[in-house]
């Protein structure tokens, strides 16, 4: 393979930035409009300021395996929410 383009093969390990959802999966919302996908959301944390993605495949998470409300949203960073969880913050 000489100098030229790239070679396109399939192994660039990208995230998505958008996922279908499977509204079957998310919790029971009384909403007349379900997440349909999901797609990396940007935040600041609201304990260091740092910015971060909420990714989709992270909504997808927390919408249908965690069951997670769909009115709720990243506001802090991981290891913000680690010191939290560890009585730090």
């Amino acid at each position: 393979m000489g100098r030229g383009k790239p070679r396109h093969d399939g192994s660039d390990k990208r995230r998505e930035s958008r996922v279908p959802a499977d509204t079957s999966q998310q919790a029971p919302n009384n909403s007349y409009s379900p997440l349909t996908q999901y797609e990396d959301t940007p935040f600041t944390c609201a304990d260091c300021g740092k910015e971060e993605i909420w990714t989709a495949a992270q909504q997808k998470w927390w919408y249908e395996v965690a069951k997670g409300t769909i009115y709720s949203r990243a506001i802090r960073c991981r290891s913000c929410r680690q010191a939290l969880r560890k009585g730090g913050v």
